[in-house]
């Protein structure tokens, strides 16, 4: 992978960084760290806000503008919403609501035979998160005090969603229904609102 590349990832998955971390992570120079940066802002992928510290000058981080978001496009998403347009005109938004379902159950019956062997919530979501990340969703966990956050860093079908939020709805209640009543899930960012990322947060309920 290239330097660009690699720097687009990073900033894509853990959201805004400075040039010294993203040096001493790939081995470079801060100074040659910088000259990539500074190319990625003029083609418009990057932008900077400086933060303050307690001593010193402020600390440069860098992060994505929309167009580095494009970079990370969506699952083929121009055919995806050729074909909700398609469905809708031809079977009405009853034919639109059946096909999301049908999506829904197919996708619900794959992840309940990968996680039937999986005996506590961490175990559910650790392969939770391996099939989201199979899937393009740059998916990750984080334990937090309270319960898990299930993270996903990319939406390839972003687009799709965005013409169509019953695909979100969908997806939440996939998520609902293979971990069980036991557990609470509420999304606590979203990318369609205009959020880095998309997060879910598991707890059990009380």
């Amino acid at each position: 992978m290239k330097t660009v590349d690699k720097i687009l990832h990073k900033i894509k998955r853990e959201g805004a960084v400075s040039a010294r971390v993203l040096a001493d992570e790939m081995g470079l120079t801060t100074m040659g760290i910088r000259q990539h940066l500074q190319a990625m802002e003029d083609e418009g992928l990057l932008d900077f806000s400086d933060i303050r510290v307690k001593v010193g000058r402020p600390t440069r981080h860098w992060s994505l503008t929309a167009e580095g978001h494009r970079r990370f496009a969506d699952s083929h998403g121009d055919l995806a919403i050729s074909v909700i347009d398609s469905v809708e005109s031809l079977f009405g938004e009853a034919g639109l609501k059946k096909v999301i379902q049908q999506r829904e159950e197919k996708t619900l019956q794959h992840y309940r035979d990968a996680l039937k062997d999986c005996h506590n919530l961490k175990a559910k979501l650790e392969t939770l998160a391996y099939l989201r990340e199979s899937e393009g969703y740059m998916a990750e966990l984080q334990e937090i005090d309270d319960g898990f956050l299930l993270i996903e860093n990319h939406c390839p079908i972003c687009q799709a969603a965005k013409r169509c939020p019953a695909l979100c709805k969908s997806e939440k209640n996939i998520f609902r229904t293979v971990l069980g009543n036991e557990y609470q899930v509420t999304r606590e960012e979203h990318i369609i609102e205009g959020q880095r990322r998309c997060t879910y947060k598991v707890q059990a309920r009380e």
